[in-house]
């Protein structure tokens, strides 16, 4: 019945986009730009295509217009041939449209392929003058963070898109490969892992009688969580190596180019170690191995970056990458921050912690290679850190990752597996009745494990280059600003 009645309706009053498909473009023709890019000359020879995307420029000329469409997939456009007979005098730049044509072998040497039209249908139309991105115009980074509704249609936001979007791939890649096992650790918890106290609490947003004030949803204090790390310490009670890779909130009133309110944590835990250098290996490992695929997979979008954000940062990288990181103690680093000639806004003292410019000078200091710092005062760590009973110095087993440019990008530690060490921490502190459960994970069956946490952000700021952490999120989260 509905055949009979589409070839009933006369051809000059079907819809483009079915004339597309009555001339040879199915669906199965539909290719991404990438994709079209790809395609060699002898491949491409006359071949019926149908291509959808955006306008990133037009160019008219007395007999014929080149339009560039990309449609997210490429840094790279595809150029599109408009013949005079095609109306075309809606399209600009910005609109939507798809195309149905040919691909020929392209006579300009930047390209090897463009896109003969037969059809162009404009989807959707967009005034140039009121967006606010101009063609042909480079602009800041501050500028389009302010426009984050609209700034993926930046090259520069599209292809730090596309290089999260791989790094979160090869991220996952990694640990399947290394035979970790994921864990969805809960977003929603009651327990405070770093013990900062910058805690997001949730509750329902509706409380109308004094009754709901005084009561809790969940029927105690609930928090977005600060970390997945607790709740990966039960899964090694039965798994030998598990990883979490999900968003976490920290309640930090800070507007510095390192910090967000919610940002992106990987995680992993490994039972049976009782070293810190089975920690330090796998995240050195890691780092390499992301970063070596992410350079393979994405060059243009990473030379984008390399070339005309951070023109430094790509022998950095290729540093990082070719030479074994380095290794200090909390000892050792002080002793070489206070013998330094460089005057510091915080005084280098043992038993505080270290400051960012503090990490950027011990980087510094070791030929900027990623430097591992580990064994920190018992006093400045979490409860959960690995007691080292080292007298008088009084050290944790925990380790941080200090990379060039950013500072800290990794903290871990062993976990304190001796019940009796651990009972004397909580009850010093206080936490004793919170963590009751976390002692009795030590009882049955418990083994020595340890793990470490991964700012995802700040990783993508270390491999490109990129100055403010805000820059390489969607929709940055951070203290006075929740846009969208």
């Amino acid at each position: 019945m509905w055949r009979s009645r589409l070839f009933d309706v006369r051809a000059g009053s079907w819809p483009k986009s079915i004339l597309c498909l009555l001339n040879g473009y199915t669906s199965d023709s539909r290719l991404k730009v990438s994709e079209a890019l790809s395609r060699a000359a002898s491949q491409s020879e006359q071949e019926a295509v149908r291509v959808q995307g955006w306008i990133r420029s037009v160019r008219a000329q007395k007999d014929i217009t080149f339009l560039h469409i990309n449609d997210g997939s490429s840094l790279q456009s595809l150029q599109i041939v408009a013949p005079p007979d095609l109306d075309i005098s809606k399209v600009t730049f910005g609109s939507a449209i798809e195309v149905c044509g040919k691909l020929v072998q392209s006579l300009h040497r930047k390209q090897s392929i463009e896109l003969l039209a037969s059809n162009v249908r404009l989807i959707g139309s967009c005034n140039p003058v009121d967006l606010p991105f101009k063609i042909k115009q480079r602009h800041s980074f501050e500028y389009i963070r302010q426009i984050p509704h609209l700034r993926c249609k930046t090259n520069v936001f599209s292809s730090l898109l596309r290089i999260r979007s791989g790094a979160s791939a090869a991220i996952h890649s990694f640990f399947m490969n290394n035979g970790f096992v994921q864990i969805h650790t809960p977003i929603i918890t009651s327990n405070d892992c770093e013990g900062a106290g910058e805690l997001f609490q949730v509750e329902p947003a509706s409380k109308t009688t004094e009754k709901c004030h005084q009561s809790h949803f969940f029927g105690v204090p609930s928090f977005l969580t600060v970390s997945g790390q607790l709740h990966l310490e039960v899964m090694t009670g039965a798994f030998t190596q598990v990883y979490s890779f999900g968003p976490t909130f920290r309640a930090e009133n800070s507007q510095t180019r390192r910090h967000l309110a919610e940002f992106y944590m990987v995680e992993a835990e490994l039972a049976f170690t009782e070293s810190l250098k089975d920690i330090m290996k796998v995240m050195e490992h890691l780092f390499k191995t992301v970063t070596s695929q992410i350079l393979s997979e994405y060059p243009e979008d990473v030379e984008l970056f390399h070339k005309y954000v951070a023109p430094e940062q790509k022998e950095r990288v290729e540093q990082m990458l070719k030479n074994p990181f380095q290794v200090l103690s909390y000892t050792e680093a002080i002793d070489i921050l206070q013998r330094s000639a460089e005057i510091f806004k915080f005084e280098p003292k043992w038993g505080c912690d270290l400051q960012t410019e503090h990490e950027n000078y011990l980087v510094a200091h070791c030929g900027n290679i990623p430097v591992f710092i580990i064994n920190y005062p018992y006093d400045i760590k979490p409860f959960y850190a690995r007691d080292n009973q080292d007298i008088p110095q009084h050290t944790v087993a925990a380790v941080d990752l200090l990379v060039p440019g950013i500072g800290e990008l990794c903290g871990g530690s062993l976990r304190e597996e001796r019940l009796d060490l651990l009972q004397t921490r909580l009850k010093q502190l206080d936490l004793t009745d919170t963590y009751r459960w976390y002692e009795e994970i030590r009882q049955f069956g418990s083994v020595p494990h340890g793990g470490f946490g991964l700012g995802f952000e700040r990783y993508l700021q270390c491999i490109l280059g990129i100055e403010n952490i805000k820059d390489v999120i969607p929709f940055p989260r951070f203290s006075h600003s929740c846009l969208l």
